[in-house]
């Protein structure tokens, strides 16, 4: 078990040899470099969050027993895509989102693009039956916070939290 930083334990199975026996897909994370630089100048950018992310994609059942793991209470297996198959990445980015595990961008130049790039990427999500974490949503916003940077339509800030510690340190 481990804490994540909201402060809720998740399970976390080492899938090591299980994804020995699986070929690689070919579709890759998109490089944070690439989102990140592609927002910096837009106009409207909405930033979404899926809840609990690979969980809500379905395994095939002739796949569940393949995740089978031994707890103290017994033998148990995924229904649910976790965190940690080989593939689980490449599954979500098929889905035709711009996507960096769980968090969705949409960046565009006018409102009515941007309207139109969110009905587009909400048919997406329902057509897989994939739900978002309302709390870690943005909609059509001009700034804010993506994997650990400040994205405005003026460009690429630093995240003010990860140098509060260099900002109140005296000079030598």
């Amino acid at each position: 078990m481990v804490m994540k930083a909201n402060g809720r334990w998740t399970m976390c199975i080492d899938f090591t040899n299980l994804n020995k026996a699986f070929l690689k897909d070919n579709f890759l994370l998109p490089s944070i470099d690439c989102l990140v630089y592609a927002s910096a100048d837009q106009r409207f950018v909405s930033f979404m969050d899926t809840f609990l992310g690979y969980n809500q994609i379905l395994l095939d059942q002739g796949d569940q027993e393949k995740t089978t793991f031994v707890t103290e209470e017994g033998l148990f297996y995924y229904r649910a895509m976790p965190f940690g198959l080989k593939n689980t990445g490449a599954t979500y980015q098929s889905r035709g989102l711009k996507v960096y595990v769980d968090n969705i961008l949409v960046n565009s130049g006018s409102l009515g693009e941007h309207v139109q790039s969110l009905f587009e990427t909400f048919a997406i999500l329902r057509a897989h039956n994939m739900k978002l974490n309302p709390k870690m949503c943005a909609f059509s916003v001009r700034a804010s916070r993506f994997l650990g940077f400040f994205i405005s339509e003026s460009g690429i800030e630093v995240n003010p939290k990860k140098i509060c510690a260099i900002m109140v340190k005296p000079p030598l």
